[in-house]
């Protein structure tokens, strides 16, 4: 592999300084391409009217790409998923419930998941930068800093999975739950009309999560200098972001740290080409305390859950990773309470009136 590593000329950089050019241009594509069709998992989930329709659609088909695309890596033998934290033999059931839940609270309150509001940083929305920098504090804080007991407590309340922490460990193995669930997955996009043309840009979108994974599971490892194979996500490069923004110094500018800067500038180029940066900021200070309150709940739970939207739900689901699915559903779950609970305070407030 490292053949391959100097013939594509990185024999002047280690991996992870490859790592980092490699991020940089995943997250310039996916910023470009999210902002363009205004990618968002919140909006798919509680959303309603044409555009919510819409947004699932896009949702379905990037997840059914992302996970065709990963599992022919993984047939082909590219890359692996053994002993990768997705695939932990004991599921931290507690941490991923409560995290997810968290997490989908959090993403309602400040009307987007992380992914969307670091696209909404490149267009100008100072609302979103704001949740980008709290989200990221308290990410590291459940990583590593004054919150990491939380983490550790949670995360010993685990069910023994054994061989069944994937679905490829189900009968039938990993090509036909792959099969199945992105079949599942286009079916779904089908029914929600999403246009051709749209359709085409989060296929590309979805196959942005198999060259994440090829790209640091093979194409940069260095069995002399390994590198962590990952794929896109939010919650730890946000925090490795902001670690090294106050310790660059002390460490080095990796694959996490080049994500999400590609992600802000790809989504600032595609909204200043269409005409769709604007600054925006709060309106009340009630306003700000809601979005504060909604990105320490995603900061912390994102961590608990093992991934946001796009690190358990994109990258995690095209694993094959059951703690993913968990994840995932309880991110949604989460979201719609939140929704529900709005919306009736919502009526309340208009009915006493």
């Amino acid at each position: 592999m490292f053949d391959m590593f100097e013939q594509l000329g990185f024999e002047n950089l280690n991996p992870t300084q490859a790592s980092l050019i490699l991020a940089l241009i995943l997250g310039l594509l996916f910023g470009a391409i999210a902002q363009h069709l205004k990618f968002c998992f919140r909006s798919a989930v509680v959303g309603t009217g044409n555009s919510a329709q819409t947004a699932r659609g896009i949702w379905f088909i990037t997840l059914g790409t992302a996970l065709l695309g990963t599992q022919l890596l993984t047939v082909t033998g590219y890359i692996s998923f053994d002993d990768h934290r997705l695939l932990a033999s004991d599921l931290p059931v507690a941490a991923i419930l409560v995290g997810g839940v968290m997490f989908g609270i959090g993403m309602v309150l400040t009307r987007g998941c992380i992914s969307r509001l670091s696209v909404l940083t490149g267009s100008g929305n100072l609302r979103a930068l704001t949740v980008l920098v709290v989200f990221a504090i308290l990410a590291h804080a459940t990583l590593k800093g004054i919150l990491a007991p939380l983490r550790v407590w949670l995360g010993s309340v685990t069910l023994p999975m054994g061989e069944v922490s994937s679905l490829a460990g189900l009968p039938g193995g990993a090509a036909v739950w792959a099969v199945l669930l992105a079949l599942i997955c286009f079916a779904l996009a089908a029914r929600s009309g999403v246009a051709w043309s749209k359709a085409l840009w989060a296929g590309l979108l979805g196959l942005l999560v198999p060259a994440g994974w090829l790209g640091t599971g093979f194409v940069l490892q260095d069995e002399f200098d390994p590198i962590v194979m990952q794929s896109l996500s939010f919650t730890a490069p946000a925090a490795d972001l902001i670690f090294w923004t106050v310790a660059s110094s002390a460490i080095p500018a990796g694959f996490g740290v080049g994500l999400i800067l590609g992600v802000v500038l790809g989504a600032a180029a595609a909204s200043l080409s269409k005409g769709e940066f604007h600054w925006q900021s709060f309106d009340t200070a009630k306003q700000t305390g809601r979005y504060f309150l909604g990105a320490a709940l995603m900061g912390v739970g994102g961590v608990l859950a093992g991934g946001c939207t796009v690190g358990a739900g994109l990258a995690g689901i095209a694993s094959l990773s059951i703690a993913a699915l968990l994840a995932l559903a309880s991110i949604a779950l989460g979201g719609w309470a939140m929704q529900a609970l709005l919306s009736e305070k919502n009526s309340a407030a208009i009915g006493a009136h």
